[in-house]
């Protein structure tokens, strides 16, 4: 794992100077603390009869994982034309390397990385249809004065991008790209009300206008001034034709073809030159993933686990029961979190504003398990690829209301029952029930979204104020979820959805929280259930083999029962969180009321006085939980005072 950075530029362009790539890259030195190189075109002797147009900069730090005495970045191909920086891994490298050596290519080091390259030199922009791994690279080829950068599938690796007239920047994370010399920090009001829609601002966009990120699976290429994007892969939840043999499959082969394709996810994943481990929660995902590395490895994996002291966000003696199952040598952490200690950390590393608390304690679990291990392996993707969600449920339920006339359904969405009193907690039933009814009336896509938004858009519309709502200009934030809807408009709605949160919620959130807080530790996360092959087959699979009798995850269960305990089966899912509605209450009463009841914040002129004291009052006096959303608004409000205002 590592962090890349650079730039292209036209001939007569702007340059990007050895000291601006020197400071993008040192921004993002917590991502590879062990080595740092550059490489500039302009230094490369003529080696072709067209005369150069373009030029390049290529920056890179490197966490060292395989070849750790070789594999220095930037890397190049035997001649020198094609220069490479590469953030991941690729992890079916040795085999692409053997067919590269037959056709005769020359390797130099022992890494994933210089694969890559020979790969290019064969396949050109396709090269990335080979890969089988977690990435994002950027290749400069000197022969083509191109520019091409590739992220991988399912969005584990980001990648930032700023297109100028004349010049093209990338960095690993944005805080990079603000080092360049004269770029501006204008803030996007349509980003705005993504966050404040997802929690996350979704890919193209970010929240400054003028960078964007490059969305999952995407490819881009800079050429003589022009910037070109292409979508190379995207998950096969279409409907299967008859002619294809997965359509004719028995549940056995189904089982039989998952446990052959996971394993294999999950043996590669166990490439290292570096001590590896698995995060380990004593849920099904992660219980299986430890336990086929166990079954791979001659001697006790390391797992880890974190604990805290308040019950209910506690999953320690859950897996302490895997950990003993499976016979792994298990370590175990109990931390007091601290949101105090760990804001500041949180805002600088996620560059946008981004709202997912489980943040906290995944920066924890990171944190501790590095010093340990290099690497460690997760379940992340266990849920959204085989309906692991509880609100799966309510998305089948409601589903079964969709014949009603819209009159009818309309009934249920009367702020009538809105009133009815119900308890504050968060995920009471009374509460459950209450969002369940309220969103009945709408499309299934706006209704899932009303389900798990953060703000809906009745509830912005009150917040914001009406200077804010003309710079929206009519703005709909919901087309993010309904085009991911759109991935696969035929199947049923349950498999729809799911399809929905592997193309949204997974990448934007999960994948990206994953990223920045291994990374802010100089750990490498790897999830062998995002391995392309393991998501394509569960994109195939009929949803009665994931989801029936109002349970998800039952191919899991039954494929992998030697692995998983009894109690862990059946074992209600809890989040990974942490207590902020009690803190918002307690220790950060003082931070939440200074810093969002107060002339700074109110001067930005997104939200109106009244609503903000509103939201606050009816928290801490325990009428109602809004503890998601203050959340929400204290890191957008936070990350202005680090980004935009400044010291």
């Amino acid at each position: 794992m590592c962090g890349i950075a650079g730039a292209a530029w036209k001939t007569g362009a702007e340059p990007i100077s050895s000291g601006t790539l020197e400071r993008m890259t040192d921004a993002i030195a917590h991502r590879g603390p062990d080595d740092s190189g550059f490489f500039f075109s302009s230094s490369l002797k003529e080696t072709t009869h067209v005369p150069k147009t373009a030029f390049c900069a290529l920056g890179h730090r490197r966490l060292s994982i395989i070849d750790l005495g070789g594999g220095h970045q930037p890397l190049s191909n035997e001649d020198g034309t094609v220069w490479i920086v590469f953030n991941g891994e690729i992890y079916n490298y040795r085999e692409l390397r053997e067919g590269l050596v037959a056709r005769g290519h020359v390797f130099k080091t022992a890494s994933d990385t210089e694969v890559i390259v020979h790969l290019y030199e064969e396949e050109g922009v396709e090269c990335v249809q080979k890969l089988r791994g977690m990435f994002a690279f950027a290749i400069w080829d000197e022969t083509q004065q191109r520019l091409l950068l590739v992220r991988d599938r399912l969005g584990q690796k980001p990648l930032f991008y700023k297109q100028e007239s004349d010049r093209l920047l990338f960095a690993s994370e944005l805080k990079a790209l603000l080092e360049v010399p004269g770029v501006s920090r204008v803030v996007d009001a349509q980003a705005i009300d993504l966050y404040m829609t997802y929690q996350y601002v979704p890919p193209p966009r970010t929240i400054l206008k003028g960078f964007q990120k490059l969305p999952p699976a995407h490819s881009a290429v800079w050429e003589r001034g022009k910037l070109s994007i292409h979508r190379y892969w995207q998950p096969p939840y279409e409907p299967i034709q008859p002619a294809h043999e997965s359509s004719r499959w028995s549940v056995e082969t189904w089982r039989k073809e998952l446990r052959e394709t996971l394993t294999e996810a999950v043996r590669l994943r166990m490439r290292s030159d570096v001590p590896i481990g698995a995060f380990l929660s004593g849920g099904i995902d992660s219980t299986i993933i430890a336990g086929l590395m166990q079954s791979l490895s001659d001697k006790p994996i390391h797992t880890f686990s974190i604990g805290f002291s308040i019950k209910e966000f506690d999953e320690r003696a859950f897996a302490r029961v895997a950990a003993e199952h499976l016979g792994t040598e298990h370590h175990e952490f109990l931390v007091e979190p601290s949101a105090l200690q760990m804001f500041n950390k949180l805002i600088w590393h996620y560059d946008e504003p981004f709202s997912d608390s489980s943040a906290i304690p995944t920066m924890y679990l990171s944190e501790v398990t590095r010093q340990v291990v290099k690497v460690s392996l997760s379940g992340d993707g266990g849920d959204e690829l085989f309906c692991g969600y509880k609100r799966y449920e309510a998305v089948q339920l409601a589903g079964k209301t969709d014949w009603l006339p819209a009159s009818l359904k309309s009934i249920f969405g009367w702020n009538l029952w809105q009133q009815i009193p119900t308890s504050t907690k968060q995920k009471s039933l009374g509460r459950r029930v209450k969002r369940f009814l309220g969103a009945l009336g709408q499309s299934p896509e706006k209704r899932y979204l009303r389900w798990i938004g953060i703000f809906d858009e009745q509830s912005r519309r009150e917040l914001y104020t009406d200077t804010f709502r003309q710079q929206l200009g009519g703005y709909d934030s919901s087309e993010f979820i309904q085009q991911a809807y759109q991935e696969c408009p035929h199947r049923d709605f349950v498999t729809r959805t799911t399809c929905a949160d592997v193309v949204s919620y997974l990448p934007c959130d999960i994948l990206t929280k994953v990223d920045i807080a291994s990374m802010a530790y100089g750990l490498e996360a790897r999830s062998p259930f995002l391995d392309h092959r393991v998501a394509e087959l569960a994109a195939r699979m009929p949803i009665e083999l994931k989801y029936h009798s109002g349970k998800g995850k039952q191919i899991l269960t039954e494929t992998f029962a030697d692995l998983l305990p009894r109690s862990i089966q059946t074992r209600a899912k809890m989040g990974f969180g942490v207590p902020i509605d009690h803190w918002f209450r307690n220790e950060l009463k003082p931070l939440l009321q200074e810093t969002l009841l107060c002339d700074r914040c109110y001067n930005r002129g997104y939200f109106k006085r009244e609503a903000l004291q509103a939201l606050v009052e009816e928290h801490l006096s325990n009428r109602w939980d809004h503890s998601y959303r203050l959340w929400n608004l204290l890191c957008l409000e936070q990350w202005h005072r680090v980004f935009i205002d400044g010291p």
